[in-house]
């Protein structure tokens, strides 16, 4: 299956005292790349509904390297590694062809903005979603 490819500028802001890019940073990355795969592409794909709600239940990252600031950007892929009926799971890379700097993976819901309360996975996010599928 397909992982989705998202290219993250970094900014000279990113970077803490210690000359790297702060941690925090690392979840803004992710996030970019996440609004670019379910909002952007998946407005497109036919799963329109992805962008009228989807939370955070949980987020872990394995920081690999430091990463610091260049004009060039860092690609983030992401897949999905496991679809429920309302719930799924990203897994992500940070890197380049020099190698990882980041592995993270976040369990996200589907929201009802309107009921305030967590809803399911409909035929058209599941079929979104199954085709960035791996094990």
């Amino acid at each position: 299956m397909a992982r989705h490819v998202y290219q993250a500028t970094l900014r000279w802001s990113d970077m803490d005292a210690y000359r790297h890019v702060n941690n925090v940073q690392y979840l803004r990355y992710l996030e970019e790349a996440r609004v670019d795969m379910m909002f952007v592409l998946g407005q497109r794909e036919g799963a329109k509904t992805l962008a009228e709600g989807v939370v955070i239940a949980r987020h872990e990252i394995d920081y690999q390297r430091p990463l610091v600031w260049r004009p060039e950007p860092v690609r983030i892929e992401t897949w999905v590694t496991d679809i429920r009926a309302a719930r799924f799971r990203l897994a992500y890379e940070i890197l380049d062809d020099d190698g990882v700097y980041a592995r993270a993976a976040s369990v996200l819901v589907p929201y009802s903005l309107d009921g305030q309360r967590p809803r399911r996975l409909n035929d058209d996010e599941r079929r979104y979603l199954e085709g960035f599928l791996e094990a």
